[in-house]
């Protein structure tokens, strides 16, 4: 690393990190990143639940400052230039989003180019925006803690593909443990002598060397970078994956071979073509591949998983308590959603405790989708009657959300759906409907009929007017009123209390309490 001779822009210590925002849950918070890469220059704007933020701006320029890092040993003066101005772009945007301070971290290129320093600092002279230049291994435990915005809990070995580097943490439990950085970025794989045989070489080297740092990793590979996501998106090109959300998409050993092959054997125009990638980020995917073909073998890992998440939002996880490290981001952001554009907030409890019967023996993981599903019913109701259905589900699934599966999403969007409409005839979302199990899909049209009947019987968040009873072995279905609503259940109430009977193929009825 390059110490330079103004260690004022060096990796910050445990007590001189970057002064992003404390957050809570009382407020929403706007914070802006610049990540200084080594391929591009990006920032991004999080607004929303402080669990779970929403990605308000995110833009990025392909400045490849460390392509030229073998060859002369300074960064590349041409992406020197762009980096520059893409920088104060950003300060700018910055100014006119109102968000004072912006929080700027260098890696691999910076760090180890011999201008790597002084290029910190016409940055700062020029329009004082300070750029902390941050060392491998913290790379690395950012990179992790950006997977346990989405992964709480997880466990597994990530690995962070930047232009000029790779880095691995493993996490167990939400803790980062060991983690350890390398030379493997594409921009130096590009600029080995040799050809292939001399990079399969270094590569296999290298991570064999990682791999007696880590020690044995075989459960989850968690996939960080844009040539992952790259290579990530010709694997669903390949196998025409109806449902393009990189974030959490599943792939394993099999696949990730017969994608290899597979550009292989294609010309690098039908590729670009079908997977909709930059020619300046396509570039680099062979090389990536490489990599990742050697991790494998060296590592064997259970399955691998594909984050959007990384650096940037481990930044953000860096400020987070303890607390709120512990909540559920798809809970969280579903709180948020339902408190800033649902008709009667908090009413998303109430509606959950009377489906509730209909699902006595449901898992936890269940039981989380039919809380989700109960604080989002009614966030579209401003949409086109005709639409509201359609809006669900394609909200559903393809919201830049953490901790969700792309089946997960899914069966949110598939009970959506059902909260506004009762058949699922549309030919568009059969591809996607077909990723769910048999059991899934019913279980998914049962709670979407149920908040379609429950949401007929509330008009505040808190009056209990309404009970579901249940009982699978007559089988029978029971609405319970109270007296005071009685004339709340019309034609329209009963024809969808019909409908979900239907659904749990059973009869139905209705009492008036006294």
């Amino acid at each position: 690393m390059n110490t330079g001779s103004n260690s004022a822009y060096l990796q910050w210590d445990p007590y001189q990190r970057p002064n992003l925002p404390q957050f809570d849950e009382r407020r929403l918070s706007r914070v802006g990143v610049i990540d200084v890469g080594s391929n591009s220059v990006r920032l991004v704007v999080f607004d929303g639940a402080a669990r779970s933020p929403a990605y308000f701006y995110n833009e990025k320029l392909m400045c490849a400052l460390g392509s030229s890092l073998s060859t002369i040993g300074i960064l590349n003066p041409g992406g020197r230039v762009r980096a520059i101005n893409a920088i104060q772009r950003f300060k700018h945007l910055a100014t006119a989003m109102g968000i004072p301070k912006l929080t700027a971290v260098a890696t691999a290129a910076v760090r180890e180019a011999k201008d790597g320093v002084n290029f910190c600092r016409e940055v700062y002279k020029t329009m004082g925006q300070k750029i902390w230049i941050i060392d491998g291994k913290e790379e690395a435990r950012l990179s992790a803690q950006g997977i346990l915005l989405g992964w709480p809990r997880s466990y597994g070995l990530v690995c962070d593909l930047g232009g000029s580097s790779m880095e691995l943490a493993e996490i167990n439990n939400g803790k980062v443990g060991r983690c350890v950085t390398s030379r493997l970025g594409p921009l130096k794989l590009v600029e080995i002598e040799g050809g292939r045989a001399a990079r399969a070489k270094f590569i296999r080297t290298t991570i064999e060397k990682l791999a007696s740092e880590m020690g044995p990793q075989h459960n989850r590979l968690f996939l960080v970078g844009g040539s992952w996501r790259a290579l990530a998106r010709i694997d669903m090109a390949r196998t025409n994956y109806p449902l393009m959300v990189l974030h959490e998409y599943r792939m394993d050993t099999s696949s990730v071979h017969k994608t290899l092959e597979f550009i292989e054997s294609n010309n690098d125009a039908k590729l670009q073509q079908v997977s909709r990638l930059s020619e300046a980020r396509f570039s680099l995917v062979p090389f990536a591949g490489e990599v990742l073909d050697v991790i494998l073998k060296v590592f064997e890992p259970k399955d691998i998983a594909v984050s959007s998440y990384g650096l940037r939002e481990g930044m953000l996880y860096e400020q987070m308590s303890d607390d709120i490290r512990a909540r559920d981001p798809l809970i969280e952001a579903c709180k948020v959603s339902e408190k800033s554009d649902a008709r009667v907030p908090g009413m998303g409890k109430s509606l959950n405790k009377f489906v509730a019967p209909l699902f006595p023996n449901a898992s936890m993981g269940l039981l989380r989708l039919i809380k989700a599903a109960c604080m989002l019913h009614d966030v579209s109701w401003r949409a086109h009657p005709d639409y509201r259905a359609e809006l669900c589900f394609n909200n559903a699934t393809r919201v830049n959300l953490g901790g969700l599966k792309h089946a997960e999403r899914i069966f949110l969007g598939l009970a959506l759906m059902h909260r506004y409409k009762n058949q699922h005839d549309d030919d568009r979302f059969t591809p996607l409907i077909e990723l769910l199990v048999k059991d899934e899909i019913k279980n998914a049209g049962i709670l979407g009929k149920a908040m379609r009947l429950g949401a007929m019987m509330w008009i505040s968040e808190t009056s209990q007017r309404a009970k579901l009873n249940w009982d699978p072995e007559a089988p029978k279905l029971t609405l319970r009123l109270t007296k005071s609503s009685q004339g709340l259940f019309g034609e329209a109430a009963a024809a969808r209390l019909d409908s979900l009977a239907a659904s749990l193929r059973c009869k139905s009825e209705y009492f008036i309490d006294d």
